[in-house]
């Protein structure tokens, strides 16, 4: 049966000691989307709450530590989600709820989120958050597909597969080394600043509004198969060199 088959694999991902934390969380995404019927892909995310960690952020704001996507399309959704702090994945591990969407295009949560989830094939989806020590991991099941996922029948499952999920990640120590940790939270904190950044240059060189720079930011990052915030890098980066701003 395949939920047997799919704890099976996350247990031997997580018997495994080499590899990054980003590579686990992707290696497990890919895992889920292969094993588990009507599954398009999926998306496991790995957060820290600032305000439970001594920063000066209320209880409760979260940010990412890292995150694997099975598919690149649901990884340009979900930084859209982090960006805009719209869609089903902020908000499971924003109230800590299991978060069910029938039909993106019948929902009307967040508006700004129905569009980029449609264009990434986003139509249905279930994600689930999970306490992992003092992280919150979130495991989203994501279909092509309206309706997939029927709640009373997937929903306890779900629960189930990310527990283990996380279960896995916990006995592989992956986020045991305390350096490791401060430098994907430094990454994390610094990425939506650098997409914001790079917005603005947009806004500024094409005289459009903040949505549309993003749109153009997506589409570029599309055509050239990397992630949004390493474009969105790039692009402070030559806008720096260019006016002298880079300091010395």
């Amino acid at each position: 049966m395949w939920v047997e088959r799919f704890a099976r694999d996350i247990g031997e991902l997580g018997q495994t000691g080499t590899g990054t934390p980003q590579r686990a969380l992707d290696q497990m995404s890919r895992v889920a989307a292969r094993d588990i019927p009507g599954c398009s892909a999926a998306l496991m995310v790995l957060w820290r709450d600032l305000g439970a960690h001594g920063h000066a952020a209320p209880a409760g704001r979260h940010v990412v530590v890292d995150y694997g996507a099975s598919h690149s399309d649901l990884a340009t959704a979900f930084e859209y989600q982090y960006t805009t702090d719209q869609g089903p994945t902020v908000a499971a591990v924003r109230d800590m709820v299991t978060v069910r969407v029938g039909d993106t295009l019948r929902d009307q949560r967040w508006p700004r989120y129905t569009s980029m989830a449609v264009q990434c094939g986003d139509r249905s989806s279930v994600t689930f958050p999970c306490e992992l020590d003092e992280e919150v991991v979130t495991f989203g099941l994501h279909s092509v597909r309206a309706d997939t996922f029927d709640g009373e029948r997937v929903t306890p499952l779900v629960v189930l597969l990310a527990e283990h999920a996380a279960m896995a990640l916990h006995s592989a120590g992956r986020y045991t080394d305390a350096a490791k940790d401060a430098a994907h939270m430094r990454r994390a904190m610094s990425a939506r600043s650098v997409i914001e950044q790079a917005k603005g240059i947009v806004m500024h060189a094409r005289g459009c509004d903040a949505t549309e720079a993003f749109e153009e930011l997506r589409a570029l990052a599309q055509r050239k198969r990397i992630k949004v915030t390493e474009l969105a890098q790039r692009l402070v980066e030559e806008n720096a060199a260019a006016t002298g701003t880079g300091g010395a």
